[in-house]
């Protein structure tokens, strides 16, 4: 069984149906239980949609390479 943390983690995967059975399999029976990350899960839903109707920005080309330098270094950092 998913912790709330563990779900939270995770849902990416699950809204990009990058999740095998077993994991959705554990995924729903968490959210079975837990109104919480049902609410969460409601919540991404919402954002995704949300954000996918939005133009992408023009950035200058320094700006965005610089951006995706740090989010690299970033998600490094986190491992």
């Amino acid at each position: 069984m998913l912790t709330c943390r563990e779900l939270t983690e995770v849902v990416t995967d699950y809204l990009e149906g990058r999740m095998g059975l077993a994991d959705r399999l554990r995924f729903h029976l968490h959210l079975g239980m837990c109104r919480h990350c049902r609410a969460y899960l409601r919540q991404m839903k919402v954002t995704a949609r949300t954000l996918g109707r939005l133009s992408e920005p023009s950035l200058p080309p320094e700006l965005r390479d610089e951006l995706l330098r740090r989010f690299e270094g970033w998600k490094s950092a986190r491992r």
